[in-house]
């Protein structure tokens, strides 16, 4: 069996989302569904049970699904619907319920005959409704047991609704109940004759800040068109984050990131028509990618504007002219809390009615929410009930227009600034945001907007103030735009340069290296004149950075070059450092440092100046094997001559290389003498640390999000640290398809032709594991030859272990006794810790035959080394290879088992279990062991492997395979592999495999 097509596959670049569009029960909505079941159940129960939900709820698919729960628990269900323009057909829903109450008369055969219909017909005709109200009874009493289920009760004619509304037909006993639905969120209640109380199964609770209070408070809507007064009323209300996040998982059949839930629960405030219109919008668009089962949204996408005909839309069409006009202020105004509207007529010249009045129908159309006011009586302010409709508004209005009302908003903050005295570029108070990011964001997107309306010196203060306080993120945050409207905004050329350069910085970070390139060119080519050398040396080396990183090989090879450079009229410090560079990120660290070293009087000057070159000089070595000038550097001695934004990129940057090569306290004393904390560093830094923290559910969070927005390169030497080390996890858990898929995809196929070592480290891991001894070795043959090439040596120690095990493992003693010779001029050369371990667990490996003492002396050196390193997973490796070689107590096999289990490695775990019953230790958690035995069978069938295959890489016979998957059948009621495959994919417990019990977040089982 192959691997399937389609799936969660972990693979560079992602899949672009599509929506699934299934039915049943929708999210969130199971307490109400199970409510109305047992209500209309109950033969005492109420005879009508009203559902009621603001626009967007979901009445209609709420309704649709219970209808079919009934049905399939053999209820019958009438359907009925009620559509715009029904209100103008007097007694016209009266006469469809008798209509379609008449089909399931009771009764002996000549009485069924006798059917109503044309007297109610004549009844509607004359308008009769005391006629129609006694032929619905008789009907109604004569009826078999039906639920008549009508959606959008509210849409119905008045006469109808006096019909029911009347009580004869709760009076009358009879076997039909009313399911209805209608529009309004139903805040008030509706207290009927059996003392029921309308519910919901959602309220609103204080700590949930996706849902908004009532746009009236306790009395809810004021015309209740819909309400049936003896009814019991359910309110479907908005979905809270967890139930928003299931919406989106089961939308896109894939589990969502923090981001993407973030952001969705941001724009719809839990309202499930507008998650829907969200997430169609996105997908449609492609912005949306999945990679591994998870979601994620892409880097700096921008929210989208809902179409016409979107329901949402459609209410802002039904407005007056008067109301869309405040409509659109106030999704520029609505943060200004409660003198939003004395800005609106302010700006709009509109009179106050006239806006009072429009504001008055936007709440009464339920598109804005009246916020109390400080006292809790009165409007404090408004808020769009869905942030998405907000933001469609806002982006419909004119450019001059929209920069009108930002202007008038402006004024506004920075007049409230003034009068309390505080100082430009501090965090505004903005009544309707509380929170001071969003805060800062807004006033900073207002001024962005306002352009030249607004004082440009003070907007130039303001948006750089904002984009230095707020760091950009996935999304930018605004950064990038505050960074262009100042770029705008400036007009001196001694301050437009460094605005432009600013604007680039932030572009990197975000992650949009075209824009960072064509700025930075620019700046090189054409506004040299105005920076001074070192600030052109930034600029260098950014543009040759996002180069790198774009992947853009050829490009970057020019950069290298003197020819490129000497096109430019620049100080010669500027191309020697942007020749450096690109040198390194081209892995030809002996011709860096050969230029380095020739033009040391130009860089080595200034203390400024040189640190930059000072450090490719420190990495060139590091790789090539001299790691003294590296380790020297971490003290950071030049750190009280640079700003605090250099000391940070040269932090991080360095913080990067000791993880590369696994020197993790060192990584984390580093940081921690300058004051910097891991969780606040860019994905792939906080990826590689979580990695070797044995944090690896935590780690492939920003792993999964930096593969599907295609951001996999590192700027450490070894750019490949992220899909490699993410590819090892991925083996380590038995996904041994996904870990080469995505070892294949992450490949630059020699267009960049540099070493791939740790790709080819962990490729040639999967080849072993399937059982392929002489593939591993042409592999890390290829690795090596590779980085021969280049002098490579950090790093390679790797592959030269890994190649002498081969050779041990196939009998060719003394082709391994020749890579251990290797390896050892390796860790004679560096002195790395991770070496020395690396070193040990070979030799031990490859000498365990030959000389069984030395084997064992050094595995309880390595293991010592490992335990004083801190790393679980390699620590766990260490105690295994001392247990099995008879180094230590089997003990250690239990202490190993523990440690796979932090890291989730089911593979690692499944393998020391069989070592720990070979040495006659309990296995403890038999119930547990049994679970992760068939979860992890499941995968490898997943995974598309054979019988064959999943028995080499579990080392039992295929007959054991074969014996338990029989079990696996027998036990979940699963009938095929097929079936198995699509129980792993959609990570459905209910189809009786457990997730693995180390995965905490929905949806890591998959992983």
């Amino acid at each position: 069996m192959t691997a399937p097509s389609e799936g969660p596959w972990l693979v560079h670049g992602g899949t672009a989302a599509s929506l699934d569009r299934a039915t049943g029960c929708p999210v969130g909505r199971e307490r109400e569904s199970d409510e109305v079941r047992d209500r209309l159940g109950d033969p005492a129960g109420p005879r009508t049970v009203l559902v009621r939900g603001e626009r967007g709820a979901g009445r209609s698919a709420f309704l649709h699904a219970l209808g079919e729960r009934l049905r399939a628990e053999g209820t019958p269900v009438l359907a009925l619907g009620c559509v715009p323009g029904d209100d103008a057909r007097p007694l016209l829903l009266a006469l469809r319920l008798i209509m379609a109450l008449e089909e399931h008369l009771s009764g002996p055969p000549h009485r069924r005959a006798a059917k109503p219909a044309g007297e109610a017909l004549q009844a509607a005709e004359r308008r009769d409704g005391t006629a129609m109200a006694g032929l619905l009874c008789a009907v109604a009493a004569r009826s078999t047991p039906v639920v008549v289920a009508v959606d959008d009760l509210h849409l119905a004619d008045a006469d109808s609704l006096a019909v029911l509304r009347g009580g004869d037909f709760a009076r009358v006993p009879s076997p039909v109940r009313l399911l209805a639905s209608a529009a309004g969120r139903g805040d008030r209640g509706a207290l009927g004759r059996d003392g029921d109380r309308a519910t919901s199964a959602n309220r609103s609770t204080p700590d949930d800040p996706g849902r908004r209070p009532s746009r009236h408070g306790a009395a809810g809507v004021p015309d209740r068109r819909g309400d049936v007064p003896w009814a019991h009323t359910v309110v479907l209300s908005r979905l809270g984050p967890a139930e928003t996040t299931a919406v989106v998982a089961r939308r896109l059949r894939a589990t969502p990131d923090s981001g993407l839930s973030r952001r969705v629960r941001e724009l719809t405030h839990g309202v499930p028509g507008a998650i829907d219109a969200l997430l169609t919008a996105w997908t449609r668009d492609g912005a949306i990618r999945v990679a591994d089962g998870h979601a994620f949204i892409g880097t700096r996408t921008p929210t989208p504007v809902l179409p016409d005909g979107d329901r949402f839309v459609g209410a802002l069409d039904t407005l007056s002219g008067p109301g869309r006009a405040v409509a659109g202020a106030l999704s520029v105004l609505w943060p200004l809390g409660g003198r939003a509207a004395e800005l609106i007529a302010r700006s709009s010249g509109l009179s106050s009615g006239a806006v009072a009045d429009g504001i008055r129908e936007l709440a009464d159309a339920e598109i804005v929410d009246v916020v109390p006011g400080p006292d809790g009586d009165g409007a404090g302010g408004w808020a769009f009930a869905v942030a998405l409709t907000a933001h469609t508004l806002r982006e419909r209005l004119g450019p001059l227009e929209r920069s009108r009302l930002s202007a008038t908003a402006v004024e506004a903050l920075w007049a409230d600034r003034d009068e309390a005295g505080g100082a430009d570029g501090a965090a505004p108070a903005v009544p309707g945001l509380p929170d001071e990011a969003d805060a800062v964001a807004y006033l900073a997107d207002r001024v962005a907007d306002a352009g030249h309306l607004v004082d440009r010196d003070r907007a130039v203060t303001e948006l750089t103030a904002a984009a230095e306080r707020l760091r950009p993120d996935a999304e930018g945050r605004g950064v990038l735009r505050w960074r262009r409207a100042v770029g705008n905004l400036v007009e001196r050329p001694a301050d437009r340069v460094p605005a432009l350069q600013r604007y680039a910085k932030a572009a990197y970070q975000a992650g949009d290296y075209r824009t960072t390139r064509t700025i930075a060119e620019s700046i090189l080519r054409n506004l040299a004149d105005v920076l001074g050398p070192v600030a052109l040396q930034d600029t260098a080396n950014l543009f040759t950075a996002a180069t790198a990183h774009d992947a853009d090989w050829r490009a970057l090879s020019r950069l290298a070059t003197a020819q490129w450079w000497d096109e430019l009229r620049l100080p010669a410090l500027v191309p020697v450092t942007g020749r450096a560079l690109a040198l390194c990120g081209l892995a030809r660290w002996q011709e860096a440092l050969d230029l380095l070293a020739r033009t040391e009087q130009v860089w080595a000057t200034d203390v400024r100046g040189r640190v930059k070159p000072g450090y490719f000089r420190a990495v060139a070595e590091l790789v090539l094997g001299r790691p003294e000038r590296f380790r020297r550097a971490l003290d950071l001695s030049e750190a009280p001559h640079l700003g605090a934004e250099h000391v940070y990129a040269l932090a991080t940057t360095m913080f990067d290389e000791l993880l590369s090569g696994r020197d993790l306290r060192a990584a984390e004393d580093l940081l921690a003498a300058q004051g910097l904390n891991p969780e606040t560093l860019q994905p792939h830094s906080v990826f590689l640390w979580r990695h070797l923290q044995g944090r690896w559910d935590e780690a492939l969070e920003p792993a999964r999000w930096m593969l599907a927005n295609d951001r996999i390169h590192t700027p450490a030497a070894d750019s490949c640290l992220v899909p490699a080390r993410t590819a090892a996890v991925l083996l380590a858990r038995g996904r041994v398809t996904s870990a080469r898929r995505l070892v294949d995809s992450a490949r630059d196929r020699g267009e960049g032709g540099r070493p791939e070592y740790s790709l080819d480290a962990v490729e040639a891991e999967a080849l072993r594991t399937l059982g392929d001894p002489d593939g591993a070795e042409k592999t890390l043959r290829r690795g090596l030859d590779a980085a021969d090439a280049h002098g490579h040596v950090a790093g390679v120690d790797e592959l030269w272990a890994a190649l002498a095990e081969v050779y041990a493992e196939t009998g060719h003693t003394a082709e391994a006794v020749t890579c251990l010779e290797r390896l050892e001029r390796i860790r004679d050369r560096t002195g790395g810790g991770r070496t020395r371990l690396t070193f040990l667990l070979a030799s031990a490996r490859v000498l365990r035959r030959e000389s069984p003492g030395a084997a064992r002396d050094a595995l309880w050196e390595a293991v010592d080394l490992a335990r004083s390193r801190s790393q679980p997973f390699e620590t766990a490796v260490a105690l295994v290879a001392a247990a099995e070689a008879g180094a230590g107590p089997p003990a250690l096999l239990h202490e190993a088992y523990e440690l796979f289990g932090t890291t989730g490695s089911a593979l690692s775990r499944f393998r020391t279990r069989a070592a720990m019953r070979e040495a006659g230790i309990t296995v403890p958690g038999r119930a547990r062991a049994t679970a992760e035995n068939e979860r992890l069978l499941a995968t490898l069938i997943a995974e598309g492997l054979t019988n064959r295959q999943i028995a080499t890489v579990l080392r039992l016979s295929e007959d054991a395979v074969a014996n338990r998957l029989s079990r696996l059948f027998a036990r979940t009621g699963l009938r095929s592999r097929t079936e198995v495959v699509t129980a792993v994919l959609t990570g459905r417990p209910d189809r009786g495999l457990a997730p693995e019990p180390w995965s905490s977040s929905p949806g890591a089982h998959l992983v």
